[in-house]
């Protein structure tokens, strides 16, 4: 929100009326009615003074942004429209500046958005407070305490999609500088029965349907559990799903909040398996069995459940079926052991659950506290949050209903005393007279709940702890014969004759008048749930456990610690903590925040007057502004009220010079307001009559029209004679320009004339110079041509006898010399590329100069070819040279040459160096290897060639086998006499041995290659120089002998395609004749 959108007070463009205070007429319609108009425009928040009304919208608004809470930062509580957020601001500052210690109570019946409130009041303290790495860490771990414990508190009711079972108190604490530093939970009457059975159209817990949900297939096998929510007694199914609940991505967030409180790995997994053990104990069931004596004996039926459960918290399946048949009862010395029928057993299994499950989660707490808890000693500032349930009526209200309503009149009793304190208190402070205020005093109702000689909870302990039988139905007697005189107790079998004949009232239930409205409860299980009954047996199978947490949960189930002693029952639990909480409220400042349904259906834009009504009166919303009314209605300290308010005085605007008191004072007296209607305190001004305010807005309303008709026409002359000195202005600026470029036109047009003329006279003069200079040179040239013609008469004169002799050869040389020049010339200009292939040469001109034009094309030639080769690296001075040579051994001798011209000479084709296989090759020859290529060795007897590794040294030629690298044959170069090979495309050829030599034992090798021209030349360039000689015969025919052995072979080559392929193939037609098949070319 911009700045100029800021509401600057909170009267200025109300939707009904902000602060009810300020309502009139004061009545229950018009509160109402000023509820539904403002709910009905999205202003979900109204003010009873400093006490804020929230209704649940059941929908997201645009206004808990960031932007929301910089508008709400450090500002006053009045200043803007109503929000929770100035609330929140107001007991931050206070903590932060006075150093006051806060407390922001937020109550409301189920559904009517106490939880979210509570977030909201957590997240913006969060947000304008300090920052840093731990500041921020602690406040990041006190938001995300938030999901874990609504994943193990809050449950689907049929009011709430997200209703709090238990109370929750948040004391956040923050330094002297007002940053959060810690925090510690309190957690109040968990309703723990809730896990066993559920009404119907709700759920249990969260945490069980996000466990099934939103777990990994690994980790639900771990835990035994099944996905679908039907397998387990515990979860209700009609209301298994909720619509706008995404209890897999839920569980996701509850596993991450809990790693950022700091939960190690290991206790998540605890946890989740304690979760998933208080599921397997719903599916155990019992049957009876007879015994001898004819009593009944429950027995498991199915144990499977049962030993899947024991897995999981490390117990003997014995012990804990024992636990499930006997009772054991210990009274001083003795023990005596009791068996337990079926409802006995399921009694056990349903209170075992109970407690393991509201255990784990005060656990919970405890372990979040651990983590929250403030690290220094030094003195804290304290900031406590109550979200505790709000009041409650059922169509079935029992013990819980009637300890949450306890709860509840204990917060109306300090709301109303701290309420009429603070009253008090600001008028003291203020000077002012205080007169006393007559209110409804719920103290006879609290007193009626917790006497400890005639209470309702003092009798039901003490119903609970006498010996002999106890049932729900002496205790209502009990109740009966102590509480009936008392004005808010009513009962039919009471003695107050009254209620005899009310059929309202079944015989077996009792009503209550609470200070909300008249509940009934039933009193079917108070005694039960009173006592929270666990056997000790139970307990003590718990403490046997090997699981991680049970020792901690179940510490009485020690059996070094067995105390006789009966455990403190639930309601004096409740109350002592209750009683411990008020305590701790009343020291510290209070902020409430009342929160109301609109409806029943959990839908938005619906505003349902009787229910909204029921709430107003069982909050005591009517009575909290008649208090607020009794004395003033309005209060206002006196710098804001005369800013806001001096415009409708001339003495006191636009400024005044004085105190403010003053000011005001002026004011309220140039006004004619009648003196009874305000009073003077020392720091505000005190107005009794809301029509008093309303007289004051409406006149500033016509102040505020004519001074802004003023402002308009002030500012409209403003603009107006803004606007006419920019046009004169600009007029100025423009006439500038205009003579300027006029000036500049004028200039230009005077300096090219002036040019022209110059340029005009230039040339005169210049074309009058040239032809006196162009005279002057004909003259010249006159008198020269004459002296020339002139000696050149005596000259011939004088040698015409010798010029007669030798003018023809003279002539001749002469002209064969300018040809000549001319040739060279014209050659300089045609002459080829640098290339040595380019065979381009230009025609020659004459006859007489062929010689000369062929001469100077070999010598070009050379010329270039000897540039070219100077480019020549060595490495590829040495290929050239081979390739060189291979042409002159196989050039127009073999058709398979020219396909080889192309193909560089590559030499290690089997990169024998690098390749592992071949590495024991590599290192049995020792010298370095020229070539190495697969080569295929021919068999006399069959004409098919085996594979084998050819490798070239400098003195050797080696025959290796191609799978195992074993060397065949090593053979000196000098005993090589020749090389044989045909004049087809074949890559057939044979190495001829001399004869006599160790090596020709075995006879000659007849081989076949892809790469024959590289080899051939190899060996012709590396043979010769080993054997001493010049040369190595290569013989070039399509027929040949080959020594094998003792015989020698024809090797005779014909054209004619193979059968098989495209390549040669070879056949032996007889002992002395291998015929080789080439395919045409």
């Amino acid at each position: 929100m911009s700045k100029m959108e800021v509401k600057t007070s909170l009267l200025d463009n109300m939707i009904g009326v902000g602060d009810s205070v300020l309502l009139e007429p004061l009545t229950e319609d018009s509160f109402l009615e000023n509820l539904r108009k403002r709910f009905d425009h999205n202003e979900i928040y109204t003010y009873i003074g400093s006490v804020v009304i929230s209704l649940n919208p059941y929908k997201h608004l645009p206004i808990y942004t960031a932007e929301k809470v910089e508008e709400y930062r450090n500002r006053n509580f009045y200043e803007l429209s109503p929000h929770i957020y100035a609330l929140a601001d107001e007991a931050y500052r206070s903590l932060r500046d006075q150093d006051k210690d806060q407390c922001i109570l937020i109550t409301g019946e189920s559904g009517a958005g106490k939880t979210e409130a509570s977030k909201l009041v957590m997240s913006y303290v969060a947000a304008v407070c300090g920052k840093g790495q731990e500041v921020n860490k602690v406040k990041e771990q006190l938001l995300q305490s938030n999901p874990v414990l609504e994943a193990f508190g809050n449950a689907k009711t049929v009011r709430n999609d997200n209703s709090s079972r238990f109370g929750k108190y948040m004391d956040i604490e923050f330094d002297f500088k007002g940053d959060p530093i810690g925090g510690v939970i309190s957690n109040y009457l968990l309703e723990k029965s809730r896990v066993v059975k559920q009404p119907r159209g709700e759920r249990n817990f969260h945490v069980f349907y996000q466990l099934l949900s939103g777990a990994s297939e690994d980790t639900l096998k771990k835990l035994k559990l099944d996905r679908d929510f039907s397998q387990y007694n515990y979860l209700s199914l009609d209301s298994a799903t909720v619509n706008g609940l995404d209890d897999a991505a839920n569980f996701r967030t509850v596993r991450n909040a809990m790693q950022i409180v700091g939960f190690m790995e290991d206790e998540v997994q605890s946890v989740l398996e304690l979760v998933a053990a208080v599921l397997k104990l719903g599916n155990i069931e019992f049957k009876p069995e007879s015994r001898v004596n004819g009593f009944d004996e429950s027995r498991v039926k199915d144990k499977n459940d049962l030993k899947e459960m024991c897995e999981l918290l490390g117990i003997e399946q014995s012990v804990l079926e024992r636990a499930f048949s006997y009772r054991t009862v210990e009274a001083k010395m003795e023990k005596v052991s009791t068996t337990l029928n079926v409802a006995q057993a399921y009694y056990a299994r349903d209170a075992l659950a109970k407690n393991l499950y509201s255990r784990l989660f005060s656990w919970l707490v405890n372990r979040i506290n651990e983590s929250i808890k403030a690290q220094t000693k030094h003195r804290k500032k304290v900031m406590g949050v109550l979200d505790i349930y709000g009041f409650e009526i059922f169509e079935d209200n029992s013990f819980e209903q009637f300890i949450i309503n306890y709860c509840n009149e204990k917060l109306q009793q300090i709301f109303i005393e701290l309420t009429l304190r603070e009253e008090q208190e600001e008028y003291i402070r203020e000077g002012i007279e205080w007169t006393n205020i007559e209110y409804f005093n719920n103290a006879i109702i609290c007193d009626l709940i917790e006497n400890n000689q005639n209470g309702i909870l003092a009798m039901l302990d003490e119903e609970c702890l006498r010996p002999g039988t106890v049932t729900d139905e002496t205790f209502l007697d009990k109740l009966n014969t102590i509480c009936a005189e008392h004005q808010h107790f009513e009962s039919r079998q009471s003695k107050n004759s009254k209620f005899l004949t009310d059929h309202s009232l079944p015989h077996n239930c009792f009503r209550i008048q609470h200070y909300a409205g008249k509940v009934l409860y039933r009193v079917e299980g108070f005694v039960d749930k009173n006592n929270d009954l666990l056997y000790r047996d139970l307990s003590q199978a718990m403490y046997k456990a090997n699981h991680s947490l049970m020792k901690q949960l179940f510490p009485e189930g020690n059996p070094a610690k067995i105390n006789l002693k009966r455990p403190p029952t639930a309601g004096f639990q409740f109350r002592v903590s209750v009683s411990t909480l008020m305590k701790n409220l009343q020291t510290k400042n209070p902020n409430y925040i009342r929160c109301i349904k609109p409806n029943d259906k959990k839908a938005p834009h619906i505003f349902t007057d009787t229910l909204v009504c029921h709430q107003v009166h069982y909050l005591g919303l009517m009575e909290n502004v008649r208090v607020r009314r009794a004395g003033y209605a309005f209060r206002q300290p006196y710098e804001p009220c005369l800013e806001r308010y001096k415009m409708l005085c001339k003495q006191t605007w636009p400024h005044w010079r004085g105190p403010a008191r003053e000011g005001v004072e002026v004011l309220l007296t140039d006004l004619q307001v009648a003196q009874e209607e305000y009073s003077y305190g020392r720091s505000k001004i005190f107005i009794r009559n809301p029509r008093t305010l309303f007289f004051l807005e409406e006149k500033r309303r016509q102040c505020l029209q004519d001074l802004a008709t003023l402002i308009q026409k002030i500012y409209r002359g403003w603009k107006s004679r803004t606007h006419f000195l920019l046009l004169k202005k600009s007029q100025v600026v423009v006439a500038a320009w205009y003579r300027r470029y006029a000036q500049q036109r004028k200039y230009q047009k005077i300096k090219s004339s002036t040019v022209v003329i110059q340029s005009f006279i230039r040339g005169w003069k210049a074309r009058k110079i040239l032809r006196e200079l162009k005279y002057q040179k004909r003259c010249e040239e006159a008198v020269t041509t004459i002296a020339a013609y002139w000696h050149g008469t005596q000259v011939r004169r004088e040698y015409r006898k010798f010029f007669r002799a030798n003018a023809g050869r003279k002539i001749y040389d002469f002209t064969i010399q300018r040809l000549m020049q001319k040739y060279f010339l014209g050659l300089k200009n045609t002459v080829p590329s640098m290339s040595p292939i380019d065979k381009t040469w230009s025609n020659r001109p004459y006859q007489f100069l062929d010689g000369a034009h062929t001469e100077l094309r070999r010598m070009f030639h050379l010329w270039r070819c000897k540039k070219y080769r100077s480019q020549f690296t060595e490495e590829k001075k040495a290929i050239y040279e081979e390739k060189l040579e291979a042409s002159e051994i196989f050039k127009d001798k073999k058709a398979l040459y020219p396909s080889s011209v192309s193909q560089s000479f590559k030499g290690d084709y089997l990169e024998i160096n690098k390749n592992p296989k071949y590495q024991k090759l590599n290192s049995v020859v020792e010298e370095k290897i020229l070539l190495a290529d697969f080569v295929n060795k021919i068999n006399r007897a069959n004409g098919k060639g085996a594979p084998r590794i050819f490798l070239l040294t400098k003195n050797n030629f080696v025959l290796a086998d191609q799978k195992t690298g074993q060397i065949k044959a090593c053979v000196p170069l000098p005993d090589l006499s020749s090389v044989s090979v045909s004049t087809q495309v074949d890559g057939f050829f044979a190495l001829k041995l001399k004869e006599g030599t160790a090596s020709a034992a075995k006879g000659d090798f007849l081989l076949s290659s892809d790469h024959l021209i590289e080899i051939i030349t190899k060996l012709h360039r590396t043979g010769a120089p080993a054997a001493n000689r010049d040369q190595l015969n290569i013989d070039i025919s399509d027929e040949f002998l080959v020594q094998f052995k003792q015989d020698k072979v024809c090797v005779k080559f014909i054209q004619g395609g193979p059968k098989n392929g495209s390549s040669a193939a070879c056949k032996r037609k007889n002992n002395r004749l291998l015929e080789v098949c080439v395919p045409s070319p």
